[in-house]
């Protein structure tokens, strides 16, 4: 679907239903854990591409449960898998939906801040003839500043995290 601009708002009530919806989701998944950058880099890579191999060698296991030396945790490994499986597609949910989101992000953001721009531009052009608009004319100068900075500095720092990995 080709982008359009985007006429919509978003209600106290509507914000409030999102927020307790992924309330309700992490309540749900109370195993939930965050890994640190360290915890991340040492753990072996198990995409959505992982996800056959996991679940036939799980089957393998079910299928064949002699084969398996008596020091090999089967119930838990049989738990892994399911729950590897659950989470994969969990994930891939929640990924096409933060997609959408950061999508409608982007481009209302784009929106405003062309809209912010000429804000800015008709203050400053105003500000030369209107009594007390220089202050204001400043003040957008500066955070127009800030944030192209801020913008700036992310990038390195991303850049630098990139070339690290």
């Amino acid at each position: 679907m080709p982008y359009q601009e985007i006429s919509a708002t978003v209600t106290d009530k509507q914000m409030q239903t999102v927020k307790d919806a992924l309330t309700a989701i992490e309540t749900a998944l109370p195993f939930l854990i965050s890994l640190t950058d360290q915890e991340r880099k040492k753990l072996r890579k198990t995409g959505p591409e992982r996800l056959p191999f996991v679940q036939g060698a799980g089957v393998a296991a079910q299928d064949n449960p002699d084969i398996l030396p008596k020091t090999f945790d089967a119930d838990g490994f049989e738990n892994a898998v399911a729950l590897f499986s659950a989470m994969t597609e969990i994930n891939t949910i929640v990924s096409q939906l933060s997609s959408k989101i950061d999508d409608t992000r982007l481009a209302v953001g784009v929106e405003a801040l062309s809209g912010a721009s000429d804000v800015y531009n008709y203050v400053k052009a105003a500000a030369t003839k209107t009594p007390g608009l220089k202050p204001v004319a400043d003040q957008l100068g500066q955070l127009f500043q800030k944030a192209v900075a801020t913008r700036r500095a992310n990038q390195k720092v991303q850049a630098a995290a990139k070339t690290a990995k």
